[in-house]
């Protein structure tokens, strides 16, 4: 069995607006966020044995506050094909992991995309077909090896935002 742990990044700074999207860093809003969804991971005892981020500022800072509230010493491996990708592109990354239990780090639209082919049936809550911000989704596949990953054959266990957690 595999396990998918899918983060859209916390949210972002608009702060300065002539600054590249790529180097947005998060907000104090998204530290907070990241920081509770570190907890929420610890709290249900999914550690991941690899990370994969998008090289993005906004991702990597989402991932080293989730780590640390969780207390995980688990350096990603930063992928610039992740910036905005979509689904296709994500589904590629995911295949080339080794891990067990893999946690990637993302952007919208391609990673809501990606969120709504993984499961044969979506969690119910409304926020996932908008994947808000710090949202996360916990997958389940049959499979031994990323590999043989097919749209559509994951078993969706829990599904989380920052707001489920009180963060606003």
């Amino acid at each position: 069995m595999k396990r998918l742990i899918l983060v859209r990044h916390a949210k972002s700074s608009w702060e300065e607006p002539g600054r590249d999207d790529h180097a947005r860093p998060l907000n104090e809003r998204g530290r907070r966020a990241a920081t509770a969804l570190g907890r929420w991971l610890a709290s249900r005892g999914l550690e991941p044995d690899e990370a994969i981020c998008s090289t993005a500022t906004r991702t990597r800072e989402t991932w080293a506050a989730i780590a640390a509230a969780a207390g995980l010493a688990l350096a990603p491996r930063l992928v610039g094909r992740l910036y905005h990708a979509p689904a296709a592109i994500m589904r590629e990354v995911l295949r080339e992991a080794g891990g067990a239990v893999v946690v990637m780090v993302g952007h919208n639209p391609g990673i809501a995309a990606f969120a709504a082919e993984l499961a044969a049936r979506p969690p119910a809550d409304p926020d996932f077909a908008r994947y808000p911000t710090g949202a996360t989704l916990v997958v389940d596949f049959p499979i031994a090896a990323w590999t043989a990953l097919r749209p559509g054959s994951g078993d969706a266990r829990e599904f989380v935002t920052p707001r489920a957690l009180g963060v606003s």
